[in-house]
């Protein structure tokens, strides 16, 4: 029982560490290629906050932004395959604050064809959010 338990954190964990290790490598000045999608979606996040709070917002660093995803992505993954629960708390932590800002169905209308497959991509990504919470 316990390789197979290690072999499915394994699996599981190398979904975000390759994805980090990814991003890393694509991370340049801008921020890499996720900044374009992401610098539009923040400012959105910004404004809203900035209306519901009724304070200005200073301006959300998208390469900050990005290094963070990619530290939390790459160490979280580490530390959940040698079964730290510090880890999964990294891991969950990164689909807390990523995860309503890049599949945003709430943005679109339903029944189209963009609002259906960002909804379906948000439930796939609660799954693996409610998986990390019974480790």
């Amino acid at each position: 029982m316990g390789f197979s338990s290690f072999l499915g954190r394994v699996l599981f964990a190398s979904l975000f560490i390759l994805s980090a290790w990814q991003m890393f490598n694509e991370f340049d000045a801008n921020g890499g290629p996720i900044s374009k999608e992401l610098i539009p979606k923040l400012s959105v996040v910004k404004n809203n906050l900035s209306s519901k709070l009724g304070v200005a917002l200073p301006d959300i660093d998208a390469r900050q932004f990005i290094a963070t995803i990619i530290f939390l992505k790459g160490v979280g993954g580490i530390l959940f395959v040698f079964g730290s629960t510090f880890g999964s708390f990294l891991l969950l932590l990164h689909l807390a604050i990523t995860t309503p800002l890049l599949y945003d169905f709430y943005n679109h209308s339903p029944g189209k064809p963009k609002y259906n497959q960002l909804l379906n991509d948000f439930l796939l990504v609660c799954l693996n959010f409610f998986y990390l919470l019974s480790c």
